[in-house]
């Protein structure tokens, strides 16, 4: 009846996805990731010796009223990237690659043909004791001699690829280029993928020395991109040899929710800031006026309450003060929606990274704590440079819950600065996170919390059993709410795909107070 696990529910339903698109692309044409793999092309993109009025999809000599054969199918660079594709669909599937591939040439596909050609030759020459078959054999071991004594392979092979950009957020596509080095004669590159699990293979290129893969980031994380193995073959085609080259890591960053609404606490730190205080100070806002005292600058008389008073009155200020603002990441699990296929840890970051990018732009500081099987934490800053490093600190907290412990991590005082105001995102899911809330809570720090949905678990219909503890489920994260508003813990719902604003507003109508520490 719990929700299901996100990570095993994102690898069966990549792998379903992956095999999906290697059968699309295996029975229909690819004409979006056809490039120059096979023949050549004109000055406008249709193929050498097709004539620029031919409609598309309209075969070169046949009438436009006549039925198409059922052998039509895709033409040459699209079948070769339809080809490349679905294999690299296939090599991401078994895994990344541990064995390094042979430093030696061996024998390609075309090469193993003639040798076949002539094997079947010789054998009937001899089986059937006529000699002029020996004739069919002749052919394809002269080239199979000349392959073997060939003196125009490279000796030097390498790659190095290029990788634009190494940061990027989700949905965003990500350029490779890989170079083949050489210093010999070489012919036709084959190239084969094997990514690492957060990214996909869109287009692939294949040129004389270079190929061009172009990758989409699916989810943020730390992920391994993968590596390429590229076969390459010597001038005639008949041997070939295996270079392979890595792709390295790749940092893909959430996309940040909407958010703008930055609520402030009761009690400000003495930094100068952009919101006010009850105290009198040096700001721009006018909160009052008060009588002269010499010695006061002129230009901050207020002319209309000195007419008024017949004395001289002194506009009154407010003070202004930064915010100290910590984010506290619930990390101990992570759950996806059956009905909606949302993961909660996604979008807890995406949450978390609107809302610090909002308390940013205010000037404010902004710090982290990550709850989860490891702990992690980052001091309070400000600036723009601040927001990458907190995304960038919590991009591996997926590989964190192999450090999964019974008991809830202590959160280091550090952490925490005096009348900072503490952002708990969380699904509400585990009841070790009250203990860390309640931690908090202690410490004199205002707590708000903004619950992350983590999805109804499946219920079979007509079940009653599962329909009894689908209510249990719910009472029980009522519970939890409840607990937290007895203490004076505020609970915003934030809904995804919806502003974090929305959930934030209930919240401006006053300050929130805190404990004493």
């Amino acid at each position: 009846m719990s929700p299901e696990p996100a990570a095993d529910h994102w690898r069966a339903e990549r792998a379903r996805r992956l095999v999906a698109q290697s059968a699309a692309l295996g029975a229909r044409p690819v004409r979006r990731l056809a490039g120059p793999v096979g023949g050549p092309t004109g000055p406008t993109g249709t193929p050498t010796g097709t004539p620029t009025g031919t409609p598309s999809g309209t075969p070169t000599g046949r009438r436009p009223g006549r039925r198409p054969s059922p052998r039509t199918g895709p033409r040459g660079p699209e079948r070769a990237a339809a080809r490349l594709v679905a294999r690299s669909t296939r090599a991401t599937l078994a895994g990344l690659p541990t064995t390094p591939p042979s430093p030696h040439w061996r024998p390609g596909e075309r090469a193993l043909r003639l040798l076949t050609v002539a094997t079947v030759a010789a054998v009937a020459a001899l089986a059937t004791g006529r000699p002029w078959l020996l004739a069919l054999a002749a052919g394809p071991a002269v080239l199979l001699a000349l392959a073997a004594t060939g003196n125009d392979r490279p000796s030097r092979l390498d790659a190095e690829n290029t990788v634009t950009p190494r940061r990027c957020l989700e949905g965003e596509p990500i350029t490779v280029r890989i170079t083949v080095r050489h210093d010999g004669r070489i012919g036709r590159l084959d190239p084969t993928a094997a990514l690492g699990p957060g990214v996909t293979l869109t287009a692939v290129t294949v040129g004389t020395n270079e190929v061009d893969l172009v990758l989409r980031a699916e989810r943020w994380g730390r992920w391994t991109l993968g590596s390429v193995d590229i076969d390459v073959y010597d001038a005639g085609g008949l041997t070939r040899r295996t270079v392979r080259t890595d792709l390295g890591t790749m940092d893909v960053f959430p996309e940040p929710s909407a958010a703008r609404l930055t609520p402030i606490p009761v009690r400000l730190p003495e930094r100068i800031g952009e919101h006010t205080t009850a105290h009198e100070g040096t700001g721009v806002e006018v909160v009052g006026v008060r009588p002269y005292v010499p010695g006061e600058r002129q230009r901050r008389i207020h002319w209309p309450s000195t007419t008024r008073r017949d004395a001289v009155q002194i506009n009154q200020f407010a003070a202004e003060r930064a915010a100290d603002a910590v984010v506290l990441m619930d990390t101990l699990a992570d759950f996806r929606d059956a009905a909606t296929g949302r993961s909660s840890l996604d979008e807890t970051l995406r949450a978390a990274t609107g809302l610090t990018r909002a308390y940013l732009r205010r000037h404010d500081r902004v710090g982290l704590v990550a709850v989860g099987g490891k702990l992690r934490w980052l001091t309070a800053g400000s600036g723009e440079r601040q927001s990458y490093r907190m995304v960038e600190s919590v991009l591996e907290v997926r590989q964190d819950r192999g450090y999964r412990g019974l008991l809830a991590p202590r959160l280091p005082v550090a952490a925490l600065p005096r009348h900072a105001l503490v952002y708990a995102f969380t699904p509400l899911a585990d009841q070790r996170i009250l203990d860390v809330l309640g931690r908090v809570r202690d410490l004199g720090n205002p707590l708000v919390v903004v619950e992350i949905p983590a999805g109804e678990p499946a219920v079979e219909p007509g079940d009653e059993i599962d329909t009894v503890a689908l209510r249990l489920w719910h009472a029980e994260r009522e519970a939890m709410r409840s607990a937290l508003r007895a203490r004076g813990v505020p609970v915003a719902r934030y809904t995804p795909g919806e502003a974090l604003d929305l959930a934030l507003a209930p919240l401006l109508r006053r300050r929130i107070g805190g404990g004493a520490r």
